[in-house]
């Protein structure tokens, strides 16, 4: 499914990884821009000069708890995506399934990627790959699972999935209504019976 991001990262230490993990409650929590190294340093039991000899710089902590969030999301994905086997309809609805498992134990306040472009759309920001690198992954994860379905409408079908998948995400996030993903999934799974049945009719 393709690779990560490329931004340079750190070396984890114990101190590190102690630093990124309280990070990353406080700046979904309470948004990247509203925490500082103080914050951090008190919740991780270290000190401003440990964060600043490890990491250079807060925005370097941004892109380890951002670049973190994609590994472990990437690969809780990729074990649904091989539990739900190669069947490419049943592989675009387990990316739902998947999602709304993720959202209900990491994201109750929606998707971290959404969230933290909010807050950095300076693409000199070194996290701002990360943010905008997840989201063409997921297009082209779809586009590769359209391909399959039906190729001559690959990019339509990808980009329509990508929206009910990302809408839904948003939607989730703000608490606009109960269930948006599973609301999703069922959207997804009536256009994809509709594109299998265009086909028959060929």
């Amino acid at each position: 499914m393709g690779t990560a991001h490329t931004t340079r990262r750190i070396t984890m230490t114990p101190a590190a990884a102690r630093v990124v993990e309280a990070a990353a409650r406080l700046f979904y929590e309470r948004g990247i821009h509203a925490v500082g190294v103080d914050l951090i340093a008190s919740e991780a039991g270290v000190t401003k000069k440990t964060i600043y000899d490890r990491f250079g710089s807060k925005e370097q902590v941004v892109v380890e708890y951002l670049a973190d969030r994609d590994e472990r999301w990437r690969a809780f994905l990729a074990e649904r995506l091989d539990t739900a086997g190669r069947e490419p309809a049943a592989r675009v609805l387990a990316v739902f399934d998947a999602s709304r498992a993720w959202s209900e134990e990491y994201s109750t306040k929606g998707c971290s990627m959404v969230n933290a472009h909010a807050e950095i759309s300076d693409p000199a920001h070194p996290a701002h790959p990360i943010i905008v690198g997840q989201k063409a992954w997921m297009l082209a994860l779809f586009t590769g699972l359209a391909e399959e379905i039906s190729p001559e409408q690959a990019g339509d079908l990808a980009r329509t999935l990508m929206l009910l998948h990302e809408g839904a995400l948003v939607a989730h996030g703000l608490a606009v209504f109960p269930d948006p993903i599973p609301h999703a999934r069922d959207r997804a799974r009536a256009l994809l019976a509709a594109v299998a049945e265009a086909a028959r009719q060929g």
